[in-house]
C-alpha cells in the first residue's frame, strides 16, 4: 500500500477535521501518500481528489465543518456511479481508503469493500450518535454541548416569563442527543423516538407541578418523537399554560469541537489507517469503554443502538 485517501460525507458534525488531521499525518508517518476526496463520494464520481501533506491540516484541529466538505450523491447509489468511482481511485492510484460519516456513508463504504473488492475502513461521525459498535460518535459530545448551551438561555426566560418551553433537537430515528441534553441541562420531560411520553400524562404532571408552585418547564423533544410546535400547542392546549418553542435546528452541527470529539476523532482516525496497514477492509472503529473497537461495517445498520434506558430512568428521577 503506498497511497491512501480520505473522505468525508453526509451531514457534518464537530470533529470531521481532527479526523481528516489524524489520517493524512498518520499515514506519512507510516511512509504512505494521501489524497483528499472532496464532497465525499459525489466527489469521489467526479474525480474532485486533491495530494495532501502535512500542511495541508495545519490549524484545523480546532475547526467545524470539514476542510474536504461533504454532498449527499444519489449517482454513488447505482453500480454506475460507484464504478466510475473506483476508477477514479484506481486513476489516481489510491490503495485504501478511509471514509468519516453516518449510516449513509458507512453503507457506501460498505460497498465499496464489499462489491469492489475495495479496502475501506470507516469512522463514525454524526450528531446523532445513533451507529452501532461504538459508545460515541465523532460530534456527538459537542452537538449536546450546542443544544445545553441554549437549554441554559431558554431557562432563564422561562422562569422569568412562567412559561412552558419545547426544545427540539436533531435525531429523526434515535433519541440520544435528545437524552443526553435533557439530563444534562435538568429538564422537566424528554421525548424521544425510542421512549412514548403521552403528552396527556405530561400535561396532567404540568398541573400538578403548578399546584405546588412550579411555574416554569423545559420539555426537549427529538426531531423524530414530535414537532416542537405541534407539541408545545398541544400543551397548551390542553393545560392553558403559555408555551413557547425553539428548534435548534442545525446550529447543533457547527461549531468548533469541544475536546473529547478532538481527542476521539483523532484516535479513530488514527486506527484507521493502522487497520488498512495491517490488511483490513470492510471495517469500522469506533470506541466502546474507552477502548478502541472493530467490528464489520455492516454492524453499524444491523444492529439498532439502544437508548440508555438508565440514563432516561435518571432523566425522570431528578427532574421530579
Amino acid at each position: 500500500m503506498k497511497r491512501i485517501a480520505v473522505l468525508t460525507s453526509g451531514g457534518d458534525a464537530p470533529g470531521m477535521n481532527a479526523a481528516i488531521r489524524a489520517v493524512v499525518r498518520t499515514a506519512i508517518q507510516e511512509g504512505l501518500e494521501v489524497s483528499g476526496i472532496v464532497r465525499g463520494f459525489e466527489g469521489l464520481i467526479k474525480g474532485q481528489i486533491m495530494g495532501m501533506d502535512q500542511s495541508s491540516v495545519s490549524g484545523i484541529l480546532n475547526r467545524g465543518g470539514t476542510i474536504l466538505k461533504s454532498a449527499r450523491s444519489e449517482a454513488f447509489r447505482t453500480p454506475d456511479g460507484q464504478r466510475e468511482a473506483v476508477e477514479h481511485l484506481r486513476q489516481y492510484g489510491i490503495d485504501g481508503l478511509v471514509t468519516i460519516g453516518g449510516s449513509g456513508t458507512s453503507r457506501g463504504a460498505h460497498d465499496l469493500a464489499h462489491d469492489w473488492d475495495f479496502p475501506v475502513i470507516n469512522c463514525p461521525s454524526t450528531i446523532d450518535n445513533d451507529v452501532a459498535g461504538t459508545d460515541f460518535t465523532i460530534g456527538f459530545y459537542t452537538a449536546v454541548t450546542t443544544a445545553l448551551d441554549a437549554i441554559d438561555r431558554i431557562r432563564d426566560t422561562a422562569t422569568a416569563y412562567d412559561r412552558v418551553f419545547v426544545v427540539e433537537v436533531m435525531g429523526r430515528d434515535a433519541g440520544h442527543l435528545a437524552l443526553y441534553t435533557g439530563l444534562a441541562g435538568g429538564v422537566e420531560y424528554i421525548l424521544t423516538p425510542e421512549i412514548k411520553y403521552p403528552l396527556e400524562e405530561i400535561a396532567k404532571k404540568l398541573m400538578r407541578s403548578k399546584a405546588r408552585g412550579k411555574m416554569s418547564n423545559i420539555i426537549v423533544v427529538a426531531e423524530g418523537a414530535g414537532k416542537a410546535e405541534e407539541v408545545s400547542q398541544k400543551i397548551q392546549e390542553m393545560t392553558g399554560f403559555e408555551s413557547r418553542y425553539l428548534v435548534i435546528g442545525h446550529l447543533q452541527r457547527g461549531g468548533s469541537p469541544k475536546a473529547y470529539d478532538r481527542i476521539l476523532a483523532s484516535r479513530l482516525g488514527h486506527a484507521a489507517v493502522e487497520l488498512l496497514l495491517s490488511g483490513e477492509t470492510d471495517k469500522m472503529v469506533g470506541i466502546e469503554k474507552n477502548e478502541i473497537t472493530i467490528h464489520p461495517i455492516p454492524y453499524s445498520w444491523e444492529n439498532k443502538k439502544p437508548l440508555d434506558k438508565d440514563y432516561y430512568d435518571l432523566a425522570t428521577i431528578l427532574s421530579n
